[in-house]
């Protein structure tokens, strides 16, 4: 496996932790790095403009991930055509797991 950190460029977010995602080392291809890490991230892949490597590297295509090393970072460049963002923290009852019958209490 190859361990990258990845996050979300956006500037205005007072936290913009990179989270690590794993790809297997025979599927090292642009498409499998964007499917990851949208489905990771909970990002629509329609909405990414491009994926860099930080600090100032744009990845293009299968050859660029090809040489990427473990543990390099990550942000996706989502296109904004607004104010809304293109993702979204799902609320508590919409978490897997989340047992609303359990969540009442009963006096």
């Amino acid at each position: 496996e190859l361990v990258l950190k990845v996050r979300i460029q956006n500037p205005n977010l007072r936290e913009n932790d990179f989270i690590e995602i794993e790809l297997d080392r025979q599927e090292l291809t642009y498409k499998e790095l964007l499917r990851v890490s949208c489905r990771e991230l909970g990002v629509n892949p329609e909405h990414v403009q491009k994926i860099r490597k930080l600090p100032n590297t744009m990845l293009r295509k299968d050859k660029d991930v090809a040489r990427l090393q473990d543990f390099q970072e990550l942000e996706l460049v989502l296109t904004v055509s607004d104010k809304n963002l293109l993702f979204s923290v799902p609320t508590l009852s919409e978490r897997s797991g989340y047992n609303k019958k359990a969540s009442e209490l009963t006096y």
